[in-house]
């Protein structure tokens, strides 16, 4: 260290506080230049006087009224927090080391602590505690817990502080801490302090949530009256700000341990709703009331049911909910607006009630939600209050997503109830196409009118209605496609002021679900001309809260909504001013999801896969700037849509590339441009396969997967095709203890129906996951044949338990599918494996699933045909099993017909490939008496050439004795309209 710098810290960390205190407050500087130097200078003296700064730090805290004394907190925390970039504690001296515990209790200790200095305290002392106390290296802290917390004497600060730092350490400190449930009881009930009541409860709420099991967190059941007092007292005293603490810790508690409230649910849940029917109630007090009830509703996991046996506490929270609803603001002068705000007159409580319910009725279900709505929502519609009857319609729209199966049932019982004339938007969203078109001459006319008037508001709803009637109408809409194009492009190229951009924005998404609906060919000249439009829009200097944005590129690549910055020291709650920003800290890092961002770019991923699939081979000039946008959006944990849409533009991207190279239109690029752009996108797919979170975006995955590897085909090298079998592997045992925990939900005391049909909609999720692992492992087998075999062996310890008995039927009929696939395309190689699946697939030959019969038969008839000698002892059983599904009574029903066609095209097989092994002179005729197949056109096909081949050789067994079948080998031909001469 230079002279300079070593003077510079001798006065730093000297007696006199002056220059540290000095150092503090530039570390807090709103001037960049002071606090980014003291910074510097801070993190020197980390390095370089470790000991002494932390002493220095320790000293500042024993007079706790300094100003600088918080800070000093948070920054000693840091250096002495396991988890902190900043941690220096195991390189201090032992002797500082001592001298620092002593200090951070003597400091603890002082009377009168200001709160801004407690609680930064109480974390430094946790933090150090969580390092050392699993080696009992600090004794005297639990010593110094007990008699805060345990004498009467001790101030309420004291005991305050205590208990929060038991709070932290509940996990450490449960075995070993004596009567814990005493000091507990003790604190909840203390006779002055709200806060230490709130503390208390802090404390109990940490434990019980730290404590290994049911049994154990049953012997601290009798905590919670006095847990549910302590909150009722802090409101009964008017200290709301302790009331909202304790409510918070509560939903925690909620969230996390919903079982432990099982027992008195009905008196907690009851008190809850109390609080949110409060109205002198401050609304932050009541929405956190209401988020205890529907968190409880939500935690179906680890208490599925229990809050559906409370139908009257849902009827109550329901209609808190809809009254909430009622704080809307209306102004006349808004009706004659030239703009529209969409969020104009809602406030937090309406805004709040709205998620609320569409969560609510997500969690019970309709089967429980919606008696409570038809109970309630008549009286609202009824009313002469605007106000109520919005919040009824309000309501049926909140609710409908969960309710939706029901809501179907009763649809309408749910129409009388809303008895409102649909808008032309709403009436075509979702509307069929034939029931649309009659009525699209009148419409479209209308809305072109609407266009060309000087309203903008008026203009906009128009396109936004036109791009719905678009594309529910689909290739109905051609037809007015040359009126209404012009007037789209014309807006999109015209509206260039600021006031017009939200018009621009509209005729974007009007354009593209217009070309989305006519399709490509007629769409092609257009999209090339608006794509340009587009990237010359992106090299302009526009304002990053231009609403066209959403449709551009320029929105799937922007930064600004996920920011990782550093925790200030002053800003340890992680609250950001700005409130389209959630934050959440991490250690010393604090990351800023800034929301309102993140749906421009959903919707422009969205677009951009659309244009990649619209275009084809058009699309081709974009390639490379949308993928290398794309590809790191895989990993886009923050929004499940960004992720959806940029999975499916893959397979897409790599099918432009291809058609553009076939067809000539690559820019001079060749096959290798191809290769490359395959290596970086496979192994990405791959990448986030078995990390995705979410079923139903891992099935995406697999499916885009599957396709990338249909066209890159043969470009793919064994390693790739390695990580693909890994991935797999890793998705199906991932998949396995999913169900697994669902099969331990079901056996829990509150399950009940509703709970058995998510159980059955998330086990559809992940029959579909393994559906896409069989098409995926299909295709490998199919492209690369013998040289996967290596591979198949590995999976076959995975597949082989899914032909299991136990197994669902559709993990069966995957599981035979791969197999099909891998004997189909491998031909004499994969007759190794016959042994270990023939037997599964002659018995899956009499499930009652006829999609797992299918596959069985299919199997059968494969292993016929390429199997030899290794399918001949297997003859006679393999008839026996064909014969039971072509004679079963039903065969014929449209369920059975596809399993019916493939056992007849099987036992066609036996009969061409092992006519030694049978007695075909009864074999041939049953196969003739069951033609002709006209369900699975496939199969049918190749029987029928079958025949056609067996019949110009002049079979015997086919014509019979004395020509006897020839009649009915006549009124095959007559009948099959699939034959092929």
């Amino acid at each position: 260290m230079d002279p300079r710098a070593a003077a510079d810290a001798a006065a730093v960390l000297g007696a006199d506080p002056a220059a540290l205190t000095a150092l503090l407050v530039d570390l807090t500087s709103p001037a960049n230049e002071a606090r980014s130097r003291a910074e510097q200078q801070f993190h020197a003296l980390r390095g370089s006087h470790p000991d002494a700064l932390a002493l220095s730090l320790a000293h500042l805290l024993l007079s706790p009224a300094h100003p600088s004394a918080p800070i000093a907190a948070v920054l000693l925390r840091r250096l002495i927090a396991p988890s902190s970039q900043a941690f220096v504690y195991p390189a201090l001296s032992p002797a500082t080391q001592s001298s620092l515990r002593a200090l951070l209790l003597s400091a603890a200790s002082a009377p009168a602590l200001p709160r801004s200095v407690s609680r930064k305290l109480s974390d430094a002392v946790a933090e150090l505690a969580s390092f050392l106390l699993p080696a009992n290296a600090w004794p005297d802290l639990l010593s110094f817990l007990y008699k805060s917390i345990d004498s009467q004497s001790s101030p309420p600060g004291l005991q305050e502080s205590a208990l929060n730092i038991l709070a932290r350490l509940a996990s450490h400190l449960a075995a070993v801490f004596p009567n814990l449930h005493g000091l507990l009881l003790a604190a909840l009930s203390h006779p002055s302090s709200a806060d230490v009541r709130v503390a208390g409860l802090n404390a109990a709420i940490s434990l019980i949530q730290s404590l290994p099991s049911a049994g154990a967190r049953n012997q601290f059941q009798d905590l919670l009256p006095a847990m549910m007092r302590a909150l009722a007292e802090s409101l009964n005293c008017g200290n709301e700000g302790s009331a909202q603490e304790a409510l918070e810790m509560m939903i925690e508690l909620a969230g996390a341990e919903p079982r432990f409230l099982r027992r008195q649910l009905p008196d907690v849940v009851a008190s809850m709703l109390q609080i949110a029917e409060a109205p002198g109630l401050e609304d932050g007090t009541r929405h956190l009331a209401v988020e205890f009830v529907v968190t409880l509703a939500e935690a179906r996991e680890r208490a599925p049911g229990m809050m559906r046996k409370l139908p009257r506490y849902v009827g109550r929270l329901f209609a808190v909910l809809m009254t909430m609803l009622l704080d809307v603001q209306d102004e006349p002068a808004w009706h004659a607006a030239v703009s529209e705000e969409e969020d104009a007159g809602e406030t937090g409580s309406y805004v709040f009630a709205q998620e609320c319910l569409d969560r609510l009725a997500i969690a019970v279900g309709g089967n429980t939600i919606l008696p409570v709505a038809a109970e309630l929502l008549p009286s609202f519609f009824s009313s002469e209050d605007w106000k109520r009857r919005h919040a009824a319609l309000v309501t049926i729209a909140q609710i409908a997503e969960g309710s939706a199966k029901v809501m179907i049932k009763n649809l309408e019982q749910v129409v009388g109830m809303a008895h409102a004339a649909s808008a032309i938007l709403n009436f075509s969203e979702n509307c069929r196409p034939d029931i649309l078109t009659p009525y699209l001459d009148g419409i479209v006319g209308k809305l072109l009118l609407l266009l060309q008037t000087g309203n903008q508001m008026v203009q906009e709803a128009a396109l936004t209605a036109l791009a719905s009637a678009a594309d529910s109408s689909q290739e109905h809409f051609q037809k007015y496609y040359d009126a209404v194009m012009p007037y789209l492009k014309a807006i999109l190229m015209n509206a260039t002021d600021k006031s017009n951009r939200m018009l621009r924005a509209k005729s974007m998404e009007c354009i593209s679900l217009v070309g989305m609906a006519v399709g490509k060919q007629k769409f092609k000249d257009d999209a090339k001309q608006v794509m340009e439009v587009l990237m010359t829009l992106q090299g302009s200097q526009m304002e990053a809260d231009d609403p066209i944005t959403s449709y551009m590129l320029q929105s799937a690549q922007l930064k600004p909504d996920v920011s990782v910055t550093s925790a200030g020291p002053e800003d340890e709650n992680g609250e950001s001013d700005d409130e389209g920003v959630e934050t959440i800290t991490l250690g010393d890092k604090r990351i800023g999801i800034r929301t309102s961002l993140l749906e421009e770019k959903a919707t422009a991923c969205n677009m951009l896969c659309c244009y990649a699939d619209e275009l084809k081979e058009g699309f081709f000039p974009w390639i490379d700037q949308v993928t290398t946008t794309l590809v790191p959006l895989l990993k886009f944990y923050f929004h499940e849509e960004v992720r959806k849409a940029s999975v499916s533009a893959m397979p897409e991207l790599l099918r432009s590339a291809k058609l553009a190279i076939e067809k000539g239109q690559a820019q001079g690029r060749d096959k290798s441009y191809l290769k490359q752009l395959s290596d970086y996108i496979v192994p990405a797919l791959v990448e986030v396969m078995h990390k995705e979170p979410e079923p139903q975006i891992c099935a995406s995955i697999l499916e885009s997967l599957n396709e990338s590897i249909q066209v890159s085909g043969t470009l793919l090298e064994e390693n790739q095709v390695r990580s693909v079998v890994e991935g797999v592997k890793e998705v199906i045992v991932a998949s396995a203890n999913r169900r697994i925990e669902r099969t331990e939900r079901a056996k829990a005391e509150d399950f009940d129906s509703e709970e058995e049909e998510v159980l059955r909609e998330e086990n559809e999720q992940e029959d579909e996951i393994f559906d896409q692992v069989g098409d995926c492992l299909g295709t490998l087998a199919k492209t690369f044949k013998t040289y996967f075999l290596p591979f198949f062996d590995e999976l076959s310890m995975y597949l082989t338990p899914m032909l299991g008995k136990d197994r669902t039927s559709e993990e069966r009929r995957i599981a035979i599918c791969i197999f099909d696939d891998v004997a189909e395309h491998c031909r004499e190689a994969a007759v190794r494996y016959y042994d270990a699946y023939l037997p599964s697939l002659l018995e899956a030959c009499t499930s009652e699933n006829p999609d797992v019969r299918q596959a069985a038969v299919y199997g059968i008839g494969i292993c016929a045909e390429f199997g030899g000698s290794a399918f001949r002892p297997h003859t006679g059983e393999a008839l026996s099993r064909l014969y039971n599904v072509i004679k079963h009574p039903n065969a014929l029903d449209l369920d059975n017909a596809m399993a019916y066609d493939n056992a007849v095209s099987a036992l066609g097989k036996i009969c061409q490939f092992h006519r030694d092994s049978i007695d075909a002179s009864q074999v041939i005729p049953a196969w003739l008496s069951c033609l002709p197949i006209k369900n699975d056109l496939i199969e049918a096909k190749l029987v029928h050439e079958q025949l056609c081949a067996m019949l110009e050789k002049s079979e015997r067994e086919l014509l019979g004795h004395n020509n006897q079948y020839l009649p009915k080998i006549v009124s095959v031909f007559a009948e099959d309209r699939y034959y092929v001469p």
